[in-house]
């Protein structure tokens, strides 16, 4: 099969090895010419992935017209905020049969759309059954040294979702088939923002009790918000939701838990993200969602409090405080 990835990230060069080794004749495309040379010569992602062979049988290129053209599957694995930027420069001639597995996470800050939405949107002739996304608790780092994951596929169609679910599944990488796209997305977005609120909880040095209470009330808020815009309830009780939320809010790869943690030890938002050189998605993530909560009227407190500690350098104790003493509700 032939396949492409989008985006020469941690997460993107660790698909792309695995898809090779499933049998794929693999390109990764990196926007970066420098950084797509410097690929090609080491064969390694020493910015994002070190220590990880890239397989010389992986095509690494940095024109986009050769990584999209005459694709079975392309995977866009590129940060969400730039995703629409990428693929308005595609070809639409050259993608017109290709199933697209996205497996970013975040939503759109301006349009308020999820990424397939988004897609459907910059490729207007492309038939919805041919978007499909791969998400759930999968961190690049455990994932490239074959440490056992489930994740799930989801598309609109379940014909889609299972085609992606056997170019993906491997022995130490399990792979699930959904037809609630659009839960699956919400979850693995929201999440991030979150993942913020359990980082902040430990960059404030509060505790276990305080990040469980997060965390659940956290996939409440996610939940109410992801019903609301047409999701299904269960979808949020599994891989995409808590099994996303409890590995991104505790691990210590987690480029979003990190942000929270840094600004709760006093760190400011600028200063904590010069000091990165991967994407935290829960960032922006954090305005789209209150921005949809405010849309849908779903309460979400937390997902508030967050964006007030990003954008308006509110007191993250004071902000623990206050959800601690809103008024008294039943579960």
């Amino acid at each position: 099969m032939k396949t492409s990835v989008l985006g020469a990230g941690a997460w993107g060069t660790t698909l792309a090895i695995l898809l090779h080794f499933n049998g794929h004749k693999v390109t990764l495309w990196e926007y970066k010419k420098f950084f797509a040379r410097d690929l090609i010569k080491n064969r390694e992602n020493k910015t994002y992935l070190p220590g990880v062979e890239i397989p010389k049988e992986i095509n690494v290129v940095h024109d986009l017209e050769e990584a999209t053209f005459d694709k079975n599957l392309i995977v866009t694995a590129v940060p969400s905020q730039y995703l629409r930027s990428v693929l308005e420069k595609v070809k639409f001639s050259n993608i017109k049969n290709s199933i697209f597995a996205n497996v970013s996470k975040g939503i759109e800050n301006k349009s308020l759309m999820t990424m397939s939405q988004m897609m459907k949107d910059v490729f207007k002739e492309i038939d919805i059954d041919q978007l499909a996304v791969l998400s759930g608790p999968s961190h690049a780092e455990e994932v490239s040294q074959r440490v056992p994951t489930a994740v799930v596929s989801a598309s609109s169609s379940m014909e889609t979702a299972k085609y992606v679910q056997a170019s993906f599944i491997k022995s130490y990488f399990r792979v699930y088939s959904s037809t609630d796209i659009l839960g699956v997305e919400l979850g693995g977005a929201f999440k991030n923002v979150m993942a913020i609120g359990a980082g902040l909880i430990d960059g404030v040095k509060f505790g276990d009790n305080t990040k469980a209470a997060i965390m659940t009330r956290g996939i409440a808020e996610i939940s109410r918000l992801g019903i609301a815009m047409g999701a299904r309830a269960e979808t949020f009780a599994g891989l995409s939701g808590m099994g996303d939320l409890i590995v991104t809010c505790m691990s210590r790869h987690s480029r979003n838990r990190y942000v929270g943690e840094k600004i709760g030890s006093g760190m400011k938002l600028n200063e904590v993200l010069k000091s990165m050189k991967a994407v935290a998605e829960g960032v922006e993530t954090s305005r789209s969602s209150m921005q949809l909560a405010q849309k849908h009227n779903i309460e979400a407190p937390i997902t508030t409090e967050v964006y007030k500690i990003l954008f308006e350098d509110k007191d993250p104790v004071k902000a623990t405080t206050e959800l601690m003493t809103r008024d008294m509700k039943s579960e």
